[in-house]
Parts: structure tokens; sequence; C-alpha cells
């Protein structure tokens, strides 16, 4: 045979075999009944700062769709009934289905979706993503759902004991330096629990004290929202009265004292007030106008436009209506954004 047909006829059987071999390698034959992934074991969700360091294992079967592709796992959660939108991914995991996760790295995750220091109702599914090797596709396969009783726990904190409703203050950093806005009445001393350390601050003199005496107010304080700031570690407190309201045209009293009070969402991080905002004559004119000032005092006052509030900014304009007002200011007060919903 010459020489050159013979190279060209086994370059053809060659071509032809690889385009064979690529066929059959994509190829997936599916299983008439598939199985999908389950779970075999979840472990106890009341997550607890002291066991921040303990490993959680979630363990669960594999797929088996009828055909062979490598297969990576992820474990999600999201709110009870919610199919899965806006879910956490929690891990993935192409090796098994051993999935391990550290209380205080799961609390983290969980805690940008779920309330702190409560009991939610989470469902709970592993996911199966098989890839095929030639990358022309994937099959996704999900377990059955599974809900649990999670309890998520916040920041370091000191809760308000005998102050008549839940509150609380929190130490953003967990270096015994707490802040927080809180809902006082001056008929009712309180003392400060840290739930963790199983520890009782209150008053001794005028300084934190372990197991000291109820905190008093000062004596010309008013029942209403306070800024209390507290350190465990310097054993010192303060707290000032700290009531935002709603000023202007628009409100009920107008320019004038008092102003309406808002209170602040601890979940939310913001102040809230659900009122009628309406015209009134400011001027000779009818206007219907606010902004927002601290405990009835033009000494903090914020205004200027909805995204962008500044200390003494102008005057918010408003069409009349029945509104939520929600007011987000930042640490140190000099500047926020508001938001208005129309009822």
């Amino acid at each position: 045979m010459n020489k050159k047909l013979f190279i060209y006829l086994t370059l053809i059987g060659l071509i032809g075999l690889l385009f064979s071999c690529k066929k059959d390698e994509t190829k997936a034959v599916l299983s008439d009944n598939p199985i999908v992934p389950t779970f075999q074991t979840i472990p106890d969700l009341t997550l607890k700062r002291v066991n921040g360091t303990s490993v959680l294992t979630f363990v669960g079967t594999p797929v088996d769709a009828g055909f062979h592709a490598s297969v990576t796992y992820y474990l999600e959660a999201c709110a009870k009934g919610n199919n899965f939108v806006d879910a956490v991914q929690i891990m993935n995991d192409v090796q098994d289905l051993s999935l391990q996760i550290s209380v205080s790295d799961l609390n983290g995750m969980l805690l940008k979706k779920f309330p702190a220091d409560k009991v939610s109702s989470l469902d709970f599914r592993i996911r199966a993503v098989l890839s095929l090797s030639s990358g022309t596709g994937s099959y996704v396969y999900s377990s059955t759902v599974t809900t649990k009783d999670v309890t998520i726990y916040g920041l370091p904190r000191l809760d308000l004991i005998n102050s008549g409703i839940a509150q609380k203050i929190e130490s953003p950093l967990g270096d015994g330096s707490y802040l927080g806005y809180v809902n006082l009445d001056i008929t009712k001393p309180f003392t400060l629990k840290d739930p963790d350390a199983n520890v009782v601050y209150g008053d001794s003199n005028g300084l934190l004290a372990v197991n000291g005496t109820a905190i008093p107010f000062p004596v010309k304080d008013v029942t209403g929202w306070h800024k209390l700031a507290v350190n465990t570690k310097a054993l010192t407190y303060k707290m000032d009265l700290y009531m935002i309201g709603i000023i202007g045209s628009a409100t009920v009293n107008g320019w004038n004292t008092p102003d309406t009070k808002m209170d602040y969402d601890i979940n939310q991080g913001c102040w809230v007030k659900t009122l009628d905002l309406q015209p009134s004559l400011d001027g000779g004119v009818m206007k219907c106008e606010f902004k927002f000032r601290l405990n009835d005092d033009w000494g903090w006052n914020v205004g200027g436009t909805l995204d962008k509030l500044v200390q003494g900014g102008a005057n918010l304009v408003v069409t009349p209506g029945n509104y939520t007002v929600k007011l987000f200011i930042n640490s140190d007060g000099s500047t926020g954004s508001c938001q208005l919903t129309k009822n």
C-alpha cells in the first residue's frame, strides 16, 4: 500500500475513534428511579457562644442518578416554607456527605438573615449538582426538606432586668464596651445581666459594680428612649436621654414642641414611626415639610434629601398621606438616610 495512503487512512481512523469516544463520554443514561441525597443526621442547632469552636456535622447519603459524574453537594437553609428563595448556602463539598462547620461560622452566616437570641424555624436541604466531564451540562437533585428549630446568638449583650420590657445593649467588638438605645421608665430602676457569664451588674456610687444596686436615673430625667453606654472592664456606665422626633409643617404640632417621637427598632437598626403627614400653614403658605431633631431641641437636627441626611440640612418635602418613616443614622449622628413608605 502507498505509504502516504496508509498514513491518511490511519489518521481518518484515529479521528473517528476520538469522535466516537467523545460521544460515548458525553452520553448520560439517567436512571428511571434516581436516588436523591438524604439527611442521615442533623446536629442540635441550639447555638451558643460558649460552644463557638465546637464542630457541627451534617451527615447525608449520596445521590445516585444512574451515571458517573463529578458531584458537588450544597448544604442550604431558608426560612420555613420559603421554598429556598434567597437561601443561605452554608457550605459545599465535593468529597463526601459529612459536612462540618464550626458553631461560630454557622451562627455568623445565619445571623445575616435571621434574628438573634430567638428561635427560628428553618428548612434545610442537600442539593447535589452533577457535572458531566465534557462540560456539556449538569443535573441537579435535592433532598427532601427537613425543618429544624435553630437558636442563633447575637453579639455579646447585657440584658436589662426589671426595666418593664425585654431589651438589651450589645458589644459590637466583644471588648466589654456595650452601647444601645433603650426605652426606660423612671419608676423602674434596673440592673444589667450578662447571660453568657451569668453576672449581674448594678450601681455603686455612680459606678458599675457586680451585684450592685439598681441603676438610678438622673434627677431631671424623663421616661422614654435613652442611649446607654456600659464598660464592664472599666466598670463605668453613662445614660443619656435620647428621643428622636419628627417636627415640621407636615406634623400634628407643626414646628412647635413637642415633636412626634419615634421608636428604635433594634432588629432593623433604625428609628421608626407611622403617622399622617399633612400640610399646614407655614409663614402664610401651605407646606408639607419635616425634619428630625433630638430631645425637642435644635442642637441636633438633620435634613437634606432622603438618601443623604446631614446636620442642619434642608427641610424634607413630602406629598400628603399616611407614612411609615424609617430613619437610619450613623454612629455619631451626623449623617444618615430616610425611607418613606406610603401606606
